[in-house]
């Protein structure tokens, strides 16, 4: 066990969190993380009504007796304001640890998940938005480098420099995204001042992830430059895989093109027909440059077991060294 303010909250074994990913972060991958010690966080966003959010828990929570989150995406376009009303009233109903949020700012829906006992767990690319979520009530903040898969933010800070700087200016434990695989990263991560990981992309390349094995052989052979940025041209930059749809909205995007131009190509129903289908090249994937580092396809359990492994052994190495 190695404690921190996070694993202390969430009543976890390691500080290892799995993050909300549409399509994928679903019952048996959720399950998996929770059961091997770290902490899960299942998609609303895969979730067409939150009667189907509802049957996901129930589901998630026949797979395991430990403590698992859900994630809410609060972005306008993508997850209409009602449809965030409902599912922030179904986490306080179900009793739900932990919600992870991100997008629009959750200060509306912090009294509802305070007096639930819901712990907020706000993502953002940014210190500014950290420390405007510590200001509204958020219990810890998740903060994203430029490294990360999805959305990292317009203005392109990497973890080295983004998660220092906000674990000394706020009170509240930050959580590290972007960039973390294994228990070298996560020591880096603890060094740095956070009290967890975050990490997506590579629990993506499990045997529990839903993903359909074309994607997951990709990424074994992918290299760090085998992503790309996208989607800045309507401020909402995303770091996704390189394949023939990330070629089609860089190009669309040079031509100038539209939120409306662009749907058809980035919506995420294209990205869940891809990932059932194995089309590498349908949809805009995200996946973060950590991708370079992914060598093979392992269970949740022997990950999880190997990254703290490795973080011991990484620790008393550095304490020997300090020591002679």
């Amino acid at each position: 066990m190695l404690r921190t303010r996070i694993t202390e909250m969430l009543g976890i074994q390691y500080p290892l969190l799995q993050g909300g990913m549409q399509w994928l972060a679903r019952a048996e991958l959720v399950s998996a993380v929770s059961n091997a010690g770290g902490f899960g966080f299942l998609t609303a966003l895969s979730c067409a009504t939150a009667q189907e959010l509802r049957d996901e828990i129930h589901k998630t929570r026949d797979m395991t007796d430990k403590p698992f989150g859900v994630n809410i995406s609060m972005l306008p376009v993508l997850m209409p304001g009602d449809l965030t009303e409902a599912f922030v009233d179904l986490v306080c109903a179900e009793g739900i640890v932990a919600v992870e949020t991100a997008g629009r700012n959750p200060e509306p829906y912090v009294p509802r998940l305070k007096e639930a006992g819901v712990r907020l767990f706000h993502k953002v690319p940014a210190v500014r938005y950290a420390r405007k979520a510590e200001a509204v009530g958020a219990d810890a903040v998740i903060v994203v480098g430029f490294e990360c898969g999805g959305h990292p933010g317009m203005d392109d800070v990497p973890s080295l420099i983004v998660l220092p700087k906000a674990s000394q200016e706020l009170r509240i434990p930050v959580v590290a995204a972007g960039g973390f695989c294994d228990g070298r990263s996560l020591v880096a991560a603890l060094a740095l001042g956070a009290e967890a990981v975050l990490m997506g992309t590579r629990f993506m390349a499990t045997k529990e992830s839903p993903m359909h094995d074309n994607f997951k052989q990709w990424m074994v052979n992918a290299q760090e430059t085998d992503t790309m940025i996208v989607e800045r041209s309507i401020r909402n930059a995303a770091r996704i895989m390189k394949n023939q749809a990330a070629g089609t909205v860089a190009r669309m995007e040079s031509e100038g093109a539209t939120l409306a131009d662009l749907l058809p190509v980035i919506a995420g129903k294209v990205g869940r027909e891809a990932y059932l289908s194995g089309d590498i090249d349908m949809g805009t994937i995200a996946c973060g440059q950590v991708v370079g580092r992914i060598t093979e396809i392992k269970s949740v359990r022997e990950l999880i077991e190997d990254i703290m492994n490795e973080a011991r052994v990484s620790i008393e190495r550095l304490v020997r060294r300090i020591s002679d």
